[in-house]
């Protein structure tokens, strides 16, 4: 008898498939200000399991501590400020209204309020490509152009981190530690290597697919895999 696939699998929510988030610090939200601005000290730069860039850690006038995205250049003991009229500077949070076009900027609100949604791997940044009195662009870190909500708070900067892709593993141990920190089962078997009734590529007197990868995007789970509801495939000429 055949095995689910892995995207049957991950549908019944077991923990191989689940995120272990009593691992993880915290959602790392942007700094909360209303007519003031607001003051935080950095305290330290930590590393969160469930990010790939560091978090810092920060303490607001009022004593209480946070934790925020770290952008680029952030050290232990740097004060960086949040409100409506700040400095354009790395680390400061405002609204997109108030930022120049050209700024790169990062963890900015889908909704204004949400604390933060777009722009949050380490070493990504968007920049702001024009201002208009209800809405500003930002180009994305994919080079795609977005409008936005000119109340949405973004933060200034680089989120840090940047570079990360560049170092290989080395080991398999390595990427098992890194993995295991996912919402992911690793390692991941093709699909090629599989048996016929364990996938739909797998079987065969050799490895090769054996049929068209370019699926419907109504095919049912156990045959949903390669190109779901391709517009083309192939080299692009």
């Amino acid at each position: 008898m055949g095995k689910r696939i892995i995207s049957q699998n991950r549908g019944k929510g077991t923990p191989t498939y689940r995120a272990p988030s009593h691992k993880y610090k915290t959602d790392a939200k942007l700094l909360k200000f209303g007519e003031e601005v607001i003051e935080a000290r950095v305290i330290d730069i930590q590393h969160d399991s469930a990010r790939n860039g560091p978090v810092a850690l920060v303490r607001l006038p009022d004593g209480s501590e946070t934790y925020i995205l770290a952008v680029e250049g952030l050290g232990t003991g740097d004060v960086i400020y949040a409100g409506d009229q700040v400095e354009i500077a790395s680390g400061n949070t405002t609204y997109l209204k108030n930022i120049p076009e050209g700024t790169p900027v990062c963890n900015i609100e889908a909704q204004p309020g949400d604390g933060g949604k777009f722009i949050r791997a380490s070493g990504t940044f968007g920049f702001v490509v024009s201002r208009e009195a209800d809405k500003v662009l930002v180009q994305m870190p994919s080079g795609k152009q977005k409008w936005f909500h000119p109340n949405c708070r973004a933060m200034i900067g680089v989120v840090a981190g940047g570079g990360r892709t560049d170092k290989p593993f080395v080991k398999a141990g390595k990427k098992y530690h890194k993995m295991k920190s996912k919402a992911a089962k690793w390692p991941r078997v093709r699909g090629v290597a599989m048996n016929a009734v364990d996938h739909p590529f797998g079987g065969g007197k050799h490895q090769h697919v054996g049929k068209p990868k370019t699926v419907s995007r109504n095919a049912p789970p156990g045959r949903k895999v390669g190109s779901i509801a391709a517009r083309r495939t192939g080299v692009r000429r």
